[in-house]
């Protein structure tokens, strides 16, 4: 896909209604107050070399940069979502609100954007070693 497509994924998010109950859809998980967006993932990592480690995690930020500094042409300069915090809780059994008890699992920090009545966030992360790299999207209710 490519930064176009990307941005036509998040306005979507953006316009569609949160569903009552959590849900899936393809590459989209939806509940209530939130949709989470995987815009592009990549080959499972599992034996790889860790040169083919670096090289993937350099693309995915790469992309990354490239879609912050495209959204930051419409809405500012963003803040950073630090999800150390609810990945924490999460381990220690505690609550987190969703979204962020998902992407808490994938991405370590997002990049993120007020809007009129709701949040972006857009990030990198990998589920674990081995596993593919993701370039994430998240749109959530303003709170």
């Amino acid at each position: 896909m490519t930064i176009d497509a990307y941005l036509a994924t998040i306005d979507r998010l953006r316009r569609r209604e949160f569903p009552a109950v959590p849900g899936r859809s393809a590459m989209v998980e939806s509940g209530p107050g939130f949709h989470i967006a995987g815009l592009r993932v990549g080959q499972e990592l599992g034996d790889a070399d860790p040169a083919e480690v670096a090289e993937a995690a350099e693309e995915f930020e790469a992309e990354l940069t490239a879609l912050a500094a495209a959204l930051s042409l419409r809405w500012g300069e963003p803040r950073t979502i630090d999800l150390a915090g609810p990945l924490e809780r999460t381990a220690r059994g505690l609550p987190v609100r969703p979204p962020l008890d998902t992407l808490c699992g994938y991405v370590p920090w997002m990049h993120g954007w007020r809007v009129p009545g709701r949040w972006i966030g857009v990030g990198v992360g990998q589920g674990g070693p081995g596993l593919p790299f993701q370039l994430l999207a998240a749109v959530g209710e303003a709170g």
